[in-house]
């Protein structure tokens, strides 16, 4: 569709070219006419073409995220029971939310249309030789201009993004704790250091966005200039008479579409390198927690637990808190745990629970490891009260049934 698309670009140039060389010395209306049709019908299969090719990229964002989003959510999910979580453990939605925003802008389609620029600087060749060289040496200036935007973007967008983790931890943990900053009267602290994360973030995102800006500037700038300049050698050219006036006019519209999508390319350059980022850090995340499936489907535990010598470390941590536990409990029993503040109580329950894995040893459930069951068909057979308790948007009895549909009104009230 793009091959198509460049193709019809060609209208303009070669309708100039056909009115300046046969219209105007020839006088002839009739031709003229036929002319303005024929490039008014050429330009709107080329407006429709364009159109269908900008919706097909919102569709192709919009299936990649469809298909992708139900892996990210599961992935962060898990992502906080397997690793210490930098920022609000959101930024993988964020991730999969700017590439899907760069697929549905206009950056894909100048990277579609760069391959076509051979085609329009071949046709400036075939005008003259002079003309095709300044097409040539445009064209390589700002496709310099494209890499510099790479080499200077990438690192100040990464850095962007990591302050912008911060920031947004900050601004969570604030309204977590209101009441505390409250009651114990530092909020004007909490909202220094924000203001100074902040700072940074609007510096650093600032530093990016004036380097594509510049260099997007630079780009615009260069190709009025050098459209211009092929306007000035095509007229040297016809006062020696070794091109037309047709020829010096359509050579100036060919040559700024043939380096039109380098400027497009460059203004989008900022959006590119964050959405290949988010791209990188999205595959990482899924390789990191891949999707598991049971293959066998185990009935429901009914005899006892068993803790075989386990040892615990909190995620993303090395130390232990919990050492070498173990005991059995038949069907009927109860034990109860006690001991100081942070000696392991919770970090052994969140083990037994399914939450984290332990470092070494085996957690079973009728002789099954907790491994061989699946989150959803284990979650029926425990109960879980965490230290911090918070309900899911919903009704009461909603999260009573663990917001399963149409959940049996007499079990939701026994």
């Amino acid at each position: 569709m793009s091959g198509v698309v460049n193709v019809l670009a060609l209208t303009g140039s070669f309708f100039m070219l056909q009115v300046y060389d046969r219209v105007i010395p020839g006088r002839s209306v009739p031709t003229l006419v036929g002319l303005a049709i024929f490039a008014a019908m050429l330009f709107t299969f080329q407006g429709v073409l364009e159109l269908i090719r900008s919706r097909l990229l919102v569709r192709i964002g919009m299936a990649l995220d469809q298909r992708m989003s139900g892996k990210v959510y599961a992935a962060l999910m898990r992502l906080p029971l397997r690793t210490k979580l930098v920022g609000d453990g959101l930024q993988s939605l964020r991730d999969l939310d700017q590439v899907r925003s760069f697929l549905s802008s206009a950056g894909p389609t100048a990277l579609f249309d760069l391959p076509w620029m051979p085609l329009y600087l071949g046709i400036c060749f075939l005008f003259h030789f002079w003309i095709g060289m300044t097409a040539l040496g445009g064209a390589i200036i700002l496709f310099g201009l494209t890499l510099l935007a790479e080499a200077r973007t990438r690192e100040p967008a990464k850095k962007a993004n990591g302050q912008a983790a911060l920031r947004n931890t900050l601004a969570e943990a604030t309204r977590r704790n209101v009441e505390v900053l409250q009651a114990m009267g530092f909020g004007s602290r909490i909202a220094e250091r924000w203001a100074g994360i902040n700072a940074d973030y609007l510096g650093t995102n600032a530093k990016a966005s004036d380097v594509a800006g510049t260099l997007g500037t630079i780009s615009k700038i260069l190709r009025m200039m050098l459209q211009s300049g092929i306007l000035a050698i095509g007229a040297w050219l016809v006062i020696h008479q070794e091109a037309t006036g047709g020829i010096m006019i359509a050579s100036s519209i060919m040559m700024g579409r043939a380096l039109a999508p380098i400027e497009l390319a460059i203004a989008h350059w900022k959006n590119f390198v964050s959405a290949r980022q988010a791209w990188a850090r999205l595959a990482q995340l899924l390789a990191m927690l891949p999707e598991t499936s049971t293959s066998v489907s185990l009935p429901a535990p009914a005899s006892g637990l068993a803790v075989e010598g386990i040892s615990v470390t909190p995620p993303g941590e090395r130390r232990l808190v919990v050492q070498d536990a173990g005991f059995a409990l038949e069907k009927g029993a109860g034990l109860g745990i006690i001991g100081p503040s942070a000696s392991g109580k919770s970090s052994l329950v969140r083990a037994i629970a399914g939450i984290w894995q332990p470092a070494r040893g085996a957690i079973r459930l009728d002789g099954a490891t907790l491994d061989q069951w699946s989150p959803e068909e284990l979650g029926k057979h425990i109960g879980y009260l965490p230290q911090d308790v918070q309900l899911f948007d919903g009704s009461i009895a909603e999260n009573i049934a663990r917001l399963e549909p149409q959940a049996p009104s007499d079990k939701i009230l026994a």
